[in-house]
């Protein structure tokens, strides 16, 4: 559909062609040279008993068993299981014989997909100034190399790389055993690790290692095509099952170092309040307590968050000697600060600009016969992440070395924050990442980095392990915004949209983190704000999306599914509302708006038919939204009973591309589902006085084993290059709980979580 021209593309185009200048010093040099290759690193896997290595990728022991380099964390979205497939299905071997290491910090191993999928264009937008932006914003990052496992990117950025450096290795493979045999290498077959001719001659991947690595890599090694697959695509178990199971797997808070030390901290109570200088007399008394080693104030070398921290032989020593220091803090300019403040302030702000133009075309306040028009006002609270594992990490700083050991979605950013705490280069860091116990985003900080490097500092160069309570996580997260939405549509006299104006406002997640972990002033719009409402796939004739960035107090960071968490509500309850106002079914509605968009029919259509009919007394609420590439239909099952909402069933179809490994699609979606319930039916942070009132899981509830429903995974056949998975199953929970109720009670909850009056 070719949009009518609008006033406001002028000031879009200046601000992509700014967005391009900000960079431009680097993107203009980066741009006349070829991509950066993603094969060969600078810091080679490390070699062992007759390791031999083929790229930067992979290496091959004697006994054929094949090293993959994992750059991703795994943090339950089963990335150790799906990666390694990749590989084995170019190797032509058995998962079985692929096994893992922990990747360098290289550039190879960069995530490229993050940057380009942060872009704010329109997924219908395929013009030269986005073609053009999207490829300068891949060199970028190519060039940079950040290691990231997030915006559920992990295989949509290793597809390419991970099957090249398999098909490479492969072709080297088998290019060695024909010249062994002084064959053409067309007749030579290789399957299940080990390389054959039609003489009958075989060997072992093993075997031919050393002689493949000294040849001449074979050019033009094209990956396999979607029909030649024989693993991926296939349903795999978890790798980590096992260990997760049997409490053998270790995460960050497991790791015991010889000579271990452990912290227990606590820090300003206040947002941005700070620590009155410590008391000589206030530290004598639980500085004397039994293991205690040393109180640390760490304000200042640790930057952020201002604390002390008591270091202990025992983590209940640490503990009891912080509950005996008597701290005195100053609660600084936030100290009236309220939750019901900032939306009102929100709301203000939003009355007098309605902020950035993110998608406009034609005229959303178009008058028609018989029109009538529909407003309906949105919000969703702040949101802790409230991972299973508290935040953790141990340091050790001894003889000019580092060595970090923490559950870290960045490792790149974790041995520069380090490094820069212990004034040391970064090839003096070691860092080792175990599982995460949950990362939903939290784990994209390097806070915990920078406080256990400088504790450790302190600690004579013993191993320091510090653990955040729960009560200190809960209170110094970083938070999914607060956001208030306000829609406008107009419907004619046949009860079809001919206008629609959507305005939301909130802080910015971006501005936050760029301050936090760069040190850039943050500015300009942040794409995450809008996501999921500018971005939406139906048909509009007159459309107008803009959002405000209101400056927040309350930290901001990346939660499971950023935006589009509380934007898929906001947009999908307005939809429901405008079928309503049309005196139409919410799925034929639907339907309606998607004549040019048929994987998104699909979708729906065939979550609509899993579902089936509801039970006696139950209602099925339906929401559609696309984020991260995939597109997710999920119908909710939903019954009310005395003033209590209960879903029993969610059906989720959902279209990410190729689907490496089914099994992991469906535990993710079935893992979203819950994560989304919680925040829909039971997530919110409040602020009295300058303070997180929430401070565990019995002020902030999750998902309890029986409030878990039924739940069902579609997977819809695609040949497209695989997308997100993580992320999108949560958006669409919240809105079909919604649909739901509305057609059990008639009551329009129009705010998170989901309360009846």
């Amino acid at each position: 559909m070719t949009p009518s021209p609008d006033p406001r593309r002028p000031a879009r185009r200046r601000f992509l062609l700014a967005a391009l200048g900000v960079t431009g010093a680097l993107t203009v040099g980066w741009g006349v040279l070829p991509p950066r290759q993603r094969l060969d690193g600078d810091h080679p896997l490390p070699l062992i008993d007759g390791d031999v290595a083929l790229n930067g990728w992979i290496k091959i022991g004697r006994n054929g068993m094949v090293t993959v380099a994992m750059p991703r964390s795994e943090m339950g979205q089963g990335v150790h299981t799906a990666l390694p497939m990749l590989v084995a299905e170019e190797l032509d071997v058995p998962l079985s014989m692929v096994q893992i290491v922990q990747a360098p910090i290289d550039r190879i191993f960069g995530n490229v997909a993050v940057l380009p999928d942060g872009l704010p264009f329109h997924p219908d937008d395929h013009g030269m100034l986005q073609r053009t932006v999207h490829w300068l914003t891949v060199k970028t990052a190519r060039e940079l190399g950040i290691m990231v496992t997030g915006g559920s990117t992990s295989i949509k950025d290793a597809w390419e790389p991970m099957r090249q450096a398999g098909a490479t290795a492969r072709a080297m493979l088998v290019a060695a055993a024909a010249r062994q045999w002084n064959v053409p290498v067309a007749e030579c077959r290789a399957a299940g690790g080990i390389v054959s001719h039609a003489s009958g001659r075989q060997a072992g991947y093993g075997a031919l290692a050393a002689a493949a690595a000294t040849g001449a890599r074979p050019a033009d090694i094209r990956p396999k095509p979607p029909q030649a697959f024989t693993l991926i695509g296939t349903p795999q178990p978890r790798r980590d099952a096992r260990v997760k199971v049997d409490g053998s797997a270790v995460f960050g808070i497991d790791v015991r170092p010889p000579g271990l030390l452990y912290a227990a901290l606590r820090m300003t109570p206040t947002l941005g309040g700070t620590l009155k200088p410590l008391d000589t007399k206030a530290v004598a008394a639980p500085q004397s307590m039994p293991g205690v080693v040393r109180v640390v104030d760490f304000s200042v070398a640790a930057g952020g968050v201002a604390g002390v921290a008591v270091v202990a032989r025992t983590f209940w020593q640490a503990q009891q000697a912080l509950a005996a220091l008597a701290l005195e803090w100053d609660a600084g300019p936030n100290a009236a600060l309220t939750d019901a403040g900032v939306f009102a302030d929100l709301a203000q702000r939003l009355d007098a600009d309605g902020g950035h133009v993110y998608h406009a075309r034609g005229e959303p306040a178009v008058a028609a016969p018989g029109a009538r028009t529909v407003t309906a006002q949105y919000r969703a609270p702040f949101l802790a992440h409230a991972a299973m594992e508290p935040i953790n990490c141990t340091a050790q700083v001894r003889d000019g070395k580092v060595t970090v050991w923490t559950g870290t979605q960045v490792p790149s950013l974790a041995v520069a924050a380090a490094a820069k705490v212990a004034q040391v280069d970064a090839d003096a860091v070691t860092l080792h990442v175990p599982y995460l116990g949950g990362g939903f985003g939290r784990r994209l900080e390097v806070d915990m980095v920078r406080q256990a490097v400088a504790i450790a500092m302190q600690a004579g160069g013993a191993p320091v392990q510090v653990i955040w309570s729960r009560e200190q996580d809960m209170t110094h997260d970083v938070f999914r915004p607060a956001a208030l939405a306000r829609f406008t549509g107009v419907l004619d006299a046949a009860g079809q949209v001919v206008g629609y104006d959507n305005r939301s406002a909130s802080g910015s997640v971006m501005q936050h983190v760029l301050q936090r972990t760069f040190g850039f002033p943050g500015a300009g719009p942040d794409k995450s704000t809008a996501e999921g409402e500018f971005d939406l796939p139906y048909e509009l004739a007159n459309v107008r999306v803009s959002h405000l960035i209101v400056p927040s107090v309350v930290p901001l960071g990346y939660w499971r599914s950023v935006g589009h968490s509380h934007n898929a509500f906001f947009k999908e309850s307005f939809i429901e509302e405008l079928a309503h106002a049309a005196g139409k079914d919410g799925v034929a509605f639907r339907r309606s708006l998607l004549t040019q968009h048929p994987r998104h029919l699909a979708v729906l259509d065939a979550a609509v038919a899993a579902a089936g009919s509801p039970a006696p007394g139950r209602a099925h609420g339906v929401a559609l939204h696309q984020s991260f590439g995939s597109i997710v239909a999920q119908v909710a099952e939903v019954s009310v009973d005395g003033g209590a909402i209960r879903v029993h069933k969610v059906t989720c179809a959902v279209d990410c591309g190729i689907a490496v490994n089914p099994n992991l699609i469906a535990q993710q979606m079935e893992s979203a589902v819950t994560f989304g319930l919680s925040a829909a039916l039971l997530g919110e942070i409040t602020v009295a006085a300058g303070k997180i009132v929430q401070q565990n899981y019995d002020g902030y509830p999750v998902l309890r084993m029986p409030q878990a429903p039924l739940v069902e995974t579609v997977i819809i056949r695609s040949a497209q290059p695989p997308q997100g998975i993580g992320e999108p199953g949560v958006p669409p929970v919240a809105p079909a709980v919604a649909s739901a109720v509305f057609q059990l009670t008639g009551q329009r909850l129009r705010q998170l979580p989901l309360r009846l009056a």
